[in-house]
């Protein structure tokens, strides 16, 4: 993946559907106009350090699998029990919860918006349709990431250049409106603005899940080239892309529509298209459907690495590092992602599945940044072509302390408690099987010999993925 490429990857992943589909929280809490566009500026910003502090961490340790590969080369020397149970932690929760459940939601939204089109010109209601045509998507997608990173670049970067057209098609609509002298919603300015800690608080909370994203060029550095000069490079160029278009994409919803019509819209940008596009309308639709087809695209892509890197590392089962034998593909660890999606697609209503174990994320930002400033100790000699100032991982740090602890303060509810007994029970498996190397080793081989002929694929030599 060359630098166009590594950029497509992260706008693909931080653009999904939350940007047209329900902005609107940032906008309750702040409170006003003005107030709001402050958020979504600083939101970008503190994306964007935090980013800058990733490129670092994936100059001086240029492994797939982000986080993972930071905290087995930061804490894993520290201690023979403590040191590697974050690095399996982080891959037991996002490999079997977080990342499949997310493309299981963000597929389930592009199948609803690919079908609705259709189904109301139809006049049928049928939550069955929009199931099966998520099952038929999520098996496309998996396809194409067994299939060949190449197959996998084109696809992300056709997808990545239509979701930009999308979003300029809004920010366009938005400039014409007030080019017609339509200020009325943008002139209330400041009016109303919530200064309460807890409102400013859960404001910039909601806006910076909706950048979450940022760190997914370091989840595959293996498969960048010159990943020195294009991860900080990429991260530099993409984060800001994004920050403009949140930015101007609100101003032009806040121009066409009032504060109370966009707290209640289930699909902002849908609602914006039938007020001003007329019968263009149906391009926001297709830009959200293209949109969330990408973004799940990328996001099954990059916990497939996470997969690999740590199934190479003993962590998870070895079967999952093999790659086939003529793509160099992970295909284990990309059909056993496609399988955990199914079955959270079929389970039915899982928003809350994420939202019960996503406020981790922040978590393992803030274990990251404190991985960084071990290494800067560990590994003082080590090469560092780009290095951040200190400031800027300890101000994320201080960030990802207040958003992990911010839900848990505000909405105290058992979901939290859910994400913890998850986390236990991840490490009742890491102390038995990992550290204690209790496993069923006859089952194992069986199973990856089966594996081994069901996919063709081979243990990879050092660095062979693809």
């Amino acid at each position: 993946m060359g630098l166009f490429s590594a950029i497509n990857m992260i706008l693909s992943v931080m653009i999904g559907s939350g940007i047209f589909v329900s902005p609107a929280p940032a906008l309750q809490y702040s409170g006003s106009v003005g107030m709001c566009l402050i958020v979504w500026t600083v939101c970008g910003v503190v994306s964007l350090l935090g980013a800058l502090a990733f490129a670092e961490l994936g100059t001086v340790i240029p492994r797939s699998g982000a986080e993972y590969a930071y905290f087995v080369d930061s804490f894993g020397p520290l201690h023979k029990f403590w040191g590697n149970l974050p690095a399996f932690i982080y891959s037991w929760v996002m490999i079997f919860i977080i990342r499949p459940a997310e493309v299981a939601v963000i597929i389930l939204t592009f199948a609803e918006y690919f079908c609705q089109p259709l189904l109301d010109y139809l006049c049928i209601k049928d939550e069955r349709i929009i199931k099966a045509t998520a099952l038929l998507a999520l098996g496309i997608i998996t396809f194409i990431n067994v299939m060949s990173v190449k197959l996998y670049v084109k696809v992300q970067n056709t997808f990545g250049i239509f979701k930009i057209f999308a979003c300029l098609i809004v920010i366009l609509g938005g400039a014409y409106e007030l080019s017609r002298g339509n200020t009325k919603n943008l002139s209330t300015g400041f009016k109303d603005t919530q200064l309460s800690p807890k409102n400013i608080a859960l404001a910039f909370y909601s806006g910076l899940w909706a950048y979450d994203g940022w760190s997914a060029v370091t989840i595959v550095t293996e498969e960048i080239k010159n990943p020195e000069k294009n991860i900080p490079r990429s991260i530099a160029i993409s984060v800001p892309i994004v920050t403009f278009l949140y930015v101007f994409m609100n101003v032009a919803y806040m121009t066409v529509m009032t504060i109370p019509e966009i707290s209640i819209s289930t699909a902002v940008a849908v609602t914006f298209g039938d007020r001003l596009l007329g019968p263009a309308a149906f391009v926001i639709p297709l830009g959200v459907a293209l949109s969330t087809f990408g973004c799940a695209l990328s996001i099954q892509f990059a916990v497939t690495r996470l997969c690999y890197v740590s199934a190479q590392d003993g962590l998870m089962i070895e079967s999952m590092s093999y790659v086939h034998f003529k793509r160099l593909t992970p295909a284990p660890a990309v059909v056993m992602q496609g399988i955990v999606a199914f079955l959270f697609i079929v389970l039915g209503d899982i928003v809350e599945l994420i939202e019960f174990a996503s406020f981790l994320i922040w978590f393992f930002y803030g274990v990251a940044m404190v991985s960084l400033l071990v290494l800067r100790k560990t590994m003082k000699d080590v090469p560092r072509p780009y290095k951040v100032p200190t400031i800027i991982p300890v101000f994320i740090l201080i960030v990802a302390i207040f958003l992990t602890l911010t839900p848990i303060v505000t909405e105290p509810t058992p979901k939290y408690l859910f994400a913890l007994g998850f986390i236990f029970v991840g490490a009742l498996v890491y102390t038995w099987f990992i550290y204690k190397k209790r496993r069923p080793e006859k089952l194992i081989a069986k199973l990856a010999h089966l594996i081994q002929l069901l996919f063709q694929v081979v243990p990879p030599d050092n660095n062979s993925v693809s």
